[in-house]
């Protein structure tokens, strides 16, 4: 990816395990300069490449520190792998051969301001624990205080109860000792704010089964914050599930099977029927503009992987509030300015 120029009254950035630009939109709304991106998925780098006009540079691994720009910001959706941690502290050394020790060695090299990550809620689980405490102490081995947090999507103006862990670690030499999360929003939105018209909804979408059994009542949806299922296909596994859409959607997945895999089924005018892959890039919050592939199977696939992008905006304006220096450098453009909603994400 050519290197951009960039402006000095706002921040850079870079967007590591880019996927189709989720932290990318997050933070150019905040008037970042994206200066450098990696992403090894052709079929991503070709929907990123046709959003933001650059195509970015290919498997990290490959990709030698020294080889990117500088920046203050170091986005990545990292990818969760096993560490071998027995009976180890895990410092830098400890995690090589993992993904996340590509994050710590351009952040080694570097020593960008803050670190901004996400990944699966697992991640907190994973091992035992162990994985995230590993991530943590390589954190703090290479000069950053780290804070995380488990945030639901649902709880960030989207229509999908998506539960992420979010990282955020300031350089120690900044002085930040503490960091706190976003609240919740006020803004509540359900499966049925987010559907296309039915006329446009492709026929491939539909479940016509002779085994789908609706039985429950969608009024009086007691928290539409939470997935309500009111039905399933066979037996009801994984993928055959049916939902409200008087209620928050079910996380969008890169995997599984089932009739209704990645999207889930939904109840929707007397028909069941999967998500549409707009209805799905409204779900993690992309505009409307944002183009999609021509393939809806590796639509589903690329939203199942991304982030959702109210909620990095959320975090985002904690992260300015708590670090002044970034609030100076911004420059919010006039479009913009409404979609942040910088009260409903406690900037104020």
């Amino acid at each position: 990816m050519p290197k951009q120029k960039l402006n000095k009254k706002t921040f850079s950035f870079i967007d590591l395990f880019a996927g189709i630009g989720g932290f990318r939109l997050a933070l150019e709304d905040f008037g970042g300069t994206c200066v450098f991106s990696s992403e090894w998925d052709k079929n991503s780098q070709d929907i990123y490449s046709k959003n933001f006009s650059e195509l970015p540079d290919g498997d990290i691994t490959k990709i030698k520190e020294k080889d990117i720009p500088e920046h203050d910001i170091l986005c990545a959706g990292f990818p969760c792998q096993a560490f071998s941690i027995s009976g180890k502290r895990l410092g830098f050394k400890d995690i090589r051969g993992s993904l996340f020790f590509d994050v710590a060695r351009i952040a080694k090299h570097h020593k960008p301001d803050i670190l901004f990550l996400e990944n699966v809620k697992n991640f907190a689980k994973h091992d035992n624990g162990n994985t995230l405490k590993a991530v943590l102490n390589v954190l703090d081995d290479i000069g950053y205080k780290p804070f995380f947090k488990i945030l639901k999507s649902s709880d960030y103006g989207l229509s999908q109860a998506r539960e992420r862990i979010y990282i955020v670690a300031f350089k120690k030499s900044l002085g930040v000792n503490s960091f706190k999360f976003p609240n919740q929003t006020d803004e509540i939105k359900i499966v049925n704010d987010i559907l296309e018209n039915e006329q446009i909804v492709p026929k491939e979408c539909y479940i016509n089964r002779s085994d789908i059994d609706i039985y429950g009542n969608e009024k009086g949806v007691k928290n539409p914050r939470k997935p309500l299922q009111i039905g399933k296909l066979n037996k009801g596994g994984q993928g055959e599930r049916v939902y409200s859409i008087y209620a928050s959607g079910i996380t969008l997945s890169a995997y599984g099977g089932g009739a209704a895999s990645k999207t889930g089924a939904y109840f929707i005018d007397g028909k069941v029927r999967k998500l549409t892959p707009r209805e799905c890039a409204r779900m993690q919050g992309f505009p409307e503009n944002f183009i999609l592939p021509q393939n809806r199977n590796i639509a589903y696939k690329q939203f199942g992987d991304s982030v959702s992008v109210p909620v990095l905006k959320a975090i985002f304006a904690k992260i300015i509030k708590k670090y002044p220096k970034l609030k100076n450098k911004r420059k919010l453009s006039s479009i913009n300015k409404k979609t942040i909603q910088l009260k409903q994400v406690n900037l104020i």
